[in-house]
């Protein structure tokens, strides 16, 4: 079975295939962190209490991932509401997921739509 050849990182490491250099790890946190410097935090984006006790009482009667059937822990906007209160609040906009499918899943398939069609 074929192996692939290390890469040389910018800053001049050899990277095993499919890892990524410390160098790019720290351009990340870098980033994600003066990403979050900006954002609003979760109370002042509609996640404050009220969302809690909603939250909660949709997973008691949604308790599997819609995806895969595992205990979802996540009520998920399937329309990503950016703000609008009246879709964050849609009931039918809600579904059930765990965090595997939360957090990499569907974050993919929303950063892929908010690219816009290939042309």
């Amino acid at each position: 079975m074929p192996v692939k050849p290390p890469r040389i990182c910018g800053c001049g490491r050899v990277v095993a295939a499919g890892l990524r250099c410390a160098c790019q790890a720290a351009r990340d946190t870098e980033r994600k962190a003066r990403f979050d410097k900006t954002r609003p935090n979760s109370s002042a984006r509609g996640y404050g209490s009220a969302w809690e006790k909603a939250r909660a009482a949709f997973l008691r009667s949604h308790p599997h991932c819609r995806r895969c059937g595992a205990l979802a822990t996540v009520v998920d906007h399937i329309e990503p509401h950016r703000g609008d209160q009246t879709l964050f609040w849609d009931k039918t906009n809600w579904q059930p997921l765990c965090a595997t499918h939360h957090n990499s899943a569907k974050q993919r398939e929303e950063r892929r739509a908010s690219r816009g069609p290939k042309p």
